[in-house]
């Protein structure tokens, strides 16, 4: 599997790299946010490794450019440790947000996590089902009444998660970790932002409501 590191300190870059080769990955190394961003698009990755202070072009215009053309796992590692560069990055498509200087441990943690979560078995039929909404895990498609959902990454990640506890409230706390791997954090709004995009696209157009909020507890996929 090969990994696309997008970092100008190079040495920091190396680091990262080192650990990555000695796992068993492929590594290229852009040192701006043009050629990431070209090298990103250009080019079949597992994953991207992202810094957000670049020449050329800065991390949060190359998520940007990424996001719109693919669903290549990006994982944020950068020295900017403010709560608004984390959150911008998260709601803009970001799979994950660490800050420097980070161990090679949990590094490796995070990117075996999302290669993981990329690559799914293909032909495995798994699909999950509530009425007339189907998740083909295999293929990462949603479907409601045979009509196709666009959902980004995320608003999948979400919906996922959701069905596989049909019936059963679902809490923030729980959607925290398993779509952002961040734990809940009361004073930002990303899961209400994420969940009102989600319905916009599962219910509103739609006479039966599937996505319902329980106060207090977190959120229900059921047919009421």
């Amino acid at each position: 599997m090969r990994v696309l590191i997008v970092d100008d300190q190079r040495s920091y870059a190396d680091y990262l790299a080192q650990g990555l080769v000695h796992n068993g990955f492929s590594v290229d190394i852009a040192a701006d946010g043009v050629q990431g961003r070209d090298l990103a698009l250009g080019r079949d990755y597992s994953l991207v490794v992202l810094d957000l202070r670049l020449p050329g072009l800065d991390g949060f215009s190359v998520l940007k450019a990424v996001r719109q053309q693919k669903a290549t796992p990006v994982i944020v590692v950068t020295g900017l440790d403010s709560l608004d560069d984390k959150v911008t990055c998260l709601q803009s498509g970001a799979d994950d947000y660490l800050i420097k200087p980070i161990a090679m441990s949990e590094f490796l943690a995070r990117v075996g996590l999302h290669v993981r979560r990329g690559c799914a078995p293909s032909g495995s039929g798994a699909r999950l089902e509530i009425a007339d909404l189907v998740l083909d895990l295999s293929r990462k498609r949603a479907e409601r009444s045979g009509q196709r959902l666009d959902l980004t990454r995320k608003e999948f990640a979400l919906l996922m998660v959701l069905l596989e506890h049909p019936g059963e409230v679902v809490s923030r706390d729980v959607i925290a970790e398993r779509v952002w791997n961040v734990q809940f954090d009361a004073t930002t709004n990303i899961i209400d932002v994420a969940i009102r995009r989600l319905r916009r696209k599962l219910d509103d157009p739609y006479a039966s409501k599937l996505l319902h909020t329980v106060r207090g507890l977190g959120y229900v996929l059921e047919e009421r």
